[in-house]
């Protein structure tokens, strides 16, 4: 007989209200022995899809030791509840199917008796169930940005294009929504909108927890696995962090690990193996970096397999307060120029230029051995910045994109606070994805443009408003947002400043949230203040204002906004800056007001958004 989760909880009260028996202090088809203040035994009996852990995420982390059989199979880290249950994750059942499941639970949380450990929540509310509902429960989750179906989400892996489908790996805990587990969550889109789920693709194992990496096709069958193989690169880390090699006969679907792994280790912390096949060389080039050495490593290889350490690169330049992680490594065309440069993404955390996390990138030359980088009329490195708000992190790019396009996507948030968000089913959404370029700013230097995957515009509903020029002078204007889907909606418009020393947007709804946009001609900024947004008394790092170059001279400007329902994205219409800042309005946002002395706005459109 199946059990939907909500009848295996009520055939549970019905048993303690009318005295029959429970097996031992678990819920029907459980049975739990104590075993002392800090160890409990939890033994499946009866039938189900699924164990439903209970969590509670002011809790410690207690360590589940998954038995086989009597053999150790995994060992996961849980939140278990201690006094309340804030929600459920899975433990999928099915690979165990004809074997005994038991779970030995380690505590770390001190009790000073067994009768205590038997208080707690999670022992009551275990329950076996065939189903898990995923549906959205969470005020906050975007419309039309990637989330994970549940549980805790980071920085993007390891993603390629294939056979019309884009694939997008991330790290994942499946046990919770706060960072542990790590694991390659994996998604796949055709529309780079809409996105179907997938089970987990590569998972911890003897060598460590998976973290980040990068994926690939193999069309020359240089690792042996096949023409059509998608080879991954990835961090095993456990005791150390070492690098191992996964391959799939099946479009990514599933990995099989390569026994020979590790294939690159070292004496010091080193991670984020991202690997691409250089034409001009002939072999495959891979970046990883020494995180804690400020810099990047620079290795070449035959066969994705054994790999030698060519170079490095960064010690002293860029942004050196924070580990550096995630990097990547591509030749992109410079616009109205018959140049091209090599650009390396480096992403830091701390010492992203407001607070936390961020994305800096160096522009120069590669010859498969050395990244060599520009440098401006003094001889210095000019530290550069992908997006100039403070939920931009990870950002990593497609391997074999159509067209030759360098399209990137990356993880919207900030390690400040990341975990505190206001969601609890799951934590948090990628970036919207876009595409990067490379322009000469009047300085003289090469800077990377960042403008939205042309695919975004298929989330185009209803034209809500459509102005082709008007003027604002004293008072200003104000223009309402569509109500459909809680206001989400694209803001197109062109600023003529005229004479105007600041033009200000303000985002707002009739419960005193609001987001402020100021335009500073004379510094050639637009600054994003969400300090009055909404909810942002859960971190002290939240409250903030972030502010980006335009460009522009102070002359006119487009911008192009993408309002979720806890995000603004705002882009200069050629892409010469993009800002990311998460949001979490009381209520949703409902009208735009423009503010200058005297400016002109021209070609404003309010587009609707919907995913269908």
């Amino acid at each position: 007989m199946r059990k939907t989760l909500a009848t295996t909880i009520l055939a549970f009260m019905a048993m303690a209200l009318t005295g029959l028996p429970l097996l031992a202090n678990g819920g029907k088809g459980v049975e739990v022995n104590y075993l002392g203040v800090n160890n409990v035994l939890v033994r499946i009996v009866g039938d189900g899809r699924y164990l439903l852990l209970p969590v509670q995420e002011s809790s410690e982390d207690a360590a589940v030791n998954v038995l086989a059989d009597g053999r150790l199979d995994r060992t996961i880290y849980v939140r278990l509840a201690k006094t309340k249950v804030d929600y459920f994750v899975p433990f999928d059942l099915a690979p165990y199917q004809g074997k005994r499941v038991v779970l030995n639970v380690v505590t770390s949380q001190g009790r000073s008796t067994v009768r205590e450990v038997k208080e707690d929540a999670c022992w009551r509310d275990l329950a076996l169930s065939d189903t898990f509902d995923t549906s959205n429960r969470e005020k906050y989750r975007p419309l039309y940005h990637h989330t994970p179906l549940y549980g805790w989400m980071n920085d993007p892996n390891g993603m390629f294009y294939k056979d019309g489908e884009w694939h997008l790996y991330y790290q994942a805990n499946p046990y919770g929504s706060k960072w542990q587990n790590m694991t390659w969550g994996h998604s796949s889109s055709r529309d780079l909108i809409t996105w179907t789920h997938h089970p987990a693709a590569i998972e911890p194992n003897g060598l460590g927890t998976v973290f980040s990496g990068s994926a690939t096709t193999d069309p020359r069958n240089t690792a042996g696995y096949g023409s059509d193989a998608v080879i991954a690169l990835y961090t095993s880390a456990g005791a150390s962090q070492i690098q191992s090699l996964a391959w799939s006969n099946d479009n990514g679907r599933t990995f099989n690990l390569y026994p020979g792994n590790p294939v690159i280790t070292l004496e010091s912390e080193a991670r984020d193996p991202n690997m691409f096949w250089n034409e001009d060389t002939g072999e495959w080039n891979l970046v990883l970096a020494h995180a804690l050495e400020h810099e990047m490593l620079f290795f070449a290889s035959p066969d994705l397999k054994t790999w030698t350490l060519r170079s490095a690169f960064g010690k002293g330049l860029g942004s050196q307060d924070g580990v550096w992680e995630c990097p990547d490594l591509f030749e992109l065309p410079v616009a109205r120029t018959q140049e091209s440069k090599w650009v390396l993404l480096c992403n830091i955390n701390p010492g992203g230029p407001f607070g936390g996390s961020a994305t800096q990138y160096f522009v120069g030359d590669f010859d498969g051995t050395t990244f060599t980088p520009d440098t401006d009329d003094t001889g210095m490195v000019t530290t550069k910045w992908l997006d100039f708000g403070k939920d931009h992190y990870a950002t990593v790019s497609w391997k074999s994109a159509p067209d030759n396009r360098r399209t990137v996507i990356g993880w919207m948030s900030n390690w400040q606070y990341a975990a505190e968000v206001p969601t609890m089913q799951y934590r948090s959404a990628n970036t919207l994805p876009r595409e990067l370029g490379l322009f000469y700013a009047p300085d003289g230097q090469v800077y990377a443009s960042v403008t939205p995957s042309p695919e975004m515009e298929g989330l185009r509903d209803k034209l809500a408003v459509d102005i082709k020029k008007m003027r604002v002078k004293d008072s200003g204007t104000e223009v309402m947002l569509p109500a459909a889907n809680d206001g989400i909606c694209e803001i197109l418009l062109d600023i003529n400043p005229r004479k105007s020393d600041k033009v200000t947007l303000t985002l707002k709804n009739d419960a005193g949230d609001r987001v402020v946009m100021v335009y500073d001609t004379e510094a050639s900024t637009l600054s994003f203040d969400r300090r009055q947004s909404g909810i942002v008394d859960f971190s002290q790092d939240f409250p903030a204002v972030t502010v980006a170059p335009t460009f522009t001279g102070g002359k006119e400007m487009g911008l192009r906004l993408f309002i979720d329902r806890s995000s603004i994205e705002v882009f200069e219409g050629d892409g010469k800056f993009a800002m990311t800042n998460l949001v979490f309005p009381t209520k949703p946002y409902t009208s735009l007001s423009i503010n200058a002395d005297d400016a002109t706005i021209t070609n404003l459109k309010i587009y609707s958004l919907s995913v269908n």
